[in-house]
């Protein structure tokens, strides 16, 4: 089953703060103790049950909660198991510049970060001295995820839940933070709630082409011929210290717009380039140098890859179907050279076009 994150952002400041605060640094300091135990371990067990088995009485000793001590212990061996696929040194890893805590048992309610009436959450928090204690917090809540929210809890639908530390400081001798409260929820229960037009009569297929700064859509007709063309603009989001979540708002505003041109102008199914399988080790969790440092273009396949998983999670909610195609030749090759002075069009549309028409020729 697929999933989808709905992100709530919040302010707390006070006891709430210094409660939300000391829980995330334990939850950290949890994590760290147990990547260096598990770094250090010549044989790791292959099953849930193993690792649980192997590391809940250490973890539970910094972090006295068995539903967080799980959650760390699901975190680092996420990190191994995605370190495994991508052929990764675990020994290199080392854990990025966060704080966050999570339950990661999918229950209804989740019995630490509990959804109550009126999008209050109930979250369970540990202070230094292990003594734990619930704080209720009132995220802002978009008007289109309220619903959502609703029905969560009136369906008793089952979800992941998360609490992450965005910024924390000291204003006028009170201690503050700023954070998200993240619920993790099936796509299908999403999609279910969520979609803008629930029947598609289009005969026509679309090729995507996505960069650091637009985003490129080609349409064509089942015999191949370029029907229409567009370009979707975010040049602001490359700007130096442009803030990343302001960034994302940009981008998935555009992704919406050329979803919605798409639907208008008859396309039924979008084509886009597949993107490399990076795994845990795109998020927050991990630093590793070898990858996370001076090397341009693999920070620009990661910025690709997100926005195309965007697109590919919002297509559904305009009745479009997605394909991937392989993305070899779309960008230097000598068709994609003949095409771009035959038709005419830049290298991005061309790189478009070449998309739609591999989708068209898959079986």
């Amino acid at each position: 089953m697929s999933y989808i994150t709905l992100t709530l952002p919040f302010n707390a400041n006070g006891l709430e703060a210094k409660r939300l605060l000391s829980t995330a640094w334990l939850f950290k300091i949890a994590s760290h103790r147990m990547l260096s135990i598990a770094k250090q371990s010549p044989v790791l067990p292959v099953t849930d049950i193993g690792w649980k088995n192997t590391f809940r009485r250490v973890i539970y000793e910094i972090v006295p909660n068995r539903r967080y001590t799980d959650g760390v212990i699901v975190l680092v061996r996420g990190i191994y198991e995605s370190c495994r696929q991508l052929e990764v040194a675990f020994r290199d890893v080392e854990l990025g510049d966060w704080l966050m805590f999570q339950q990661v048992e999918r229950e209804y309610p989740v019995r630490n970060i509990t959804l109550k009436q009126g999008y209050e959450f109930h979250i369970t928090t540990i202070d230094y001295n292990g003594e734990a204690e619930r704080v209720i917090v009132k995220p802002t809540v978009p008007k289109s995820y309220k619903l959502l929210l609703n029905r969560i809890l009136d369906e008793k639908q089952k979800h992941i839940a998360r609490v992450v530390i965005k910024d924390y400081g000291v204003r006028r001798d009170m201690l503050w933070v700023h954070g998200e409260i993240q619920l993790t929820i099936p796509i299908d229960f999403y999609y279910k709630y969520m979609t803008r037009y629930r029947r598609n009569y289009g005969r026509l297929y679309g090729g995507v082409d996505v960069n650091v700064d637009r985003v490129n859509l080609a349409i064509v007709d089942d015999e191949g011929k370029l029907r229409d063309k567009k370009t979707f603009w975010f040049r602001e989001v490359v700007a130096r210290g442009f803030p990343k979540k302001k960034a994302r708002t940009i981008i998935g505003m555009k992704v919406h717009k050329m979803l919605r041109y798409a639907y208008h102008h008859g396309v039924k199914v979008l084509f886009l380039e597949n993107p490399s399988t990076l795994g845990k080790l795109k998020l927050l969790w991990i630093r590793n140098g070898k990858r996370l440092h001076g090397n341009y273009n693999w920070k620009v396949s990661i910025f690709r890859s997100s926005v195309i998983e965007m697109i590919v999670m919002k297509a559904p909610l305009y009745s479009m179907k997605v394909g991937y195609v392989d993305p070899r030749g779309t960008t230097n090759s000598r068709e994609h050279d003949e095409i771009m002075r035959r038709c005419r069009l830049d290298k991005h549309t061309t790189s478009a076009y070449l998309i739609a028409l591999k989708g068209l020729k898959q079986p």
